[in-house]
């Protein structure tokens, strides 16, 4: 009986939990459509968690994701963003892409954390039952 509780344990962790692939860069790329003296505009398409004061870099494609540029968000409008460059290796171009680093969500927002909160607690009670 234990024995088959804890492979069904194991075999639940192993379907719930994350893979690799799921938890690597959470970067997202943004085409730069505007360049002033020292500030970008890019495009945000649908991206509703871009703030101000969020850092980024600007970095060339072709080159392998060389670092162009730093900058920090100062406005965010639908569907494009201004930041300000605050440092730079080269001067930014049309061809160069923004990138910032998407947010994680809480763990509560997950259904992973609610379906093993609730598969947790029931094998957790059958357990207990059991064991009387």
């Amino acid at each position: 009986m234990r024995r088959s509780a804890a492979a069904l344990l194991c075999l639940i962790a192993a379907l719930v939990l994350p893979t690799a692939a799921q938890s690597q860069s959470r970067q997202v790329r943004f085409v730069i459509t505007a360049i002033g003296d020292s500030t970008i505009e890019f495009q945000t398409r649908a991206a509703k968690w871009i703030r101000p004061g969020q850092l980024g870099v600007a970095v060339d494609p072709r080159r392998r994701d060389e670092l162009i540029a730093r900058f920090r968000v100062e406005s965010v409008r639908e569907g494009s963003a201004t930041a300000v460059i605050t440092g730079q290796t080269t001067a930014v171009s049309a061809e160069h892409v923004a990138v910032l680093d998407e947010p994680r969500r809480s763990a509560y927002r997950s259904p992973a954390f609610w379906i093993g909160l609730f598969v947790g607690g029931a094998l957790g009670f059958i357990g207990g039952m059991a064991s009387r």
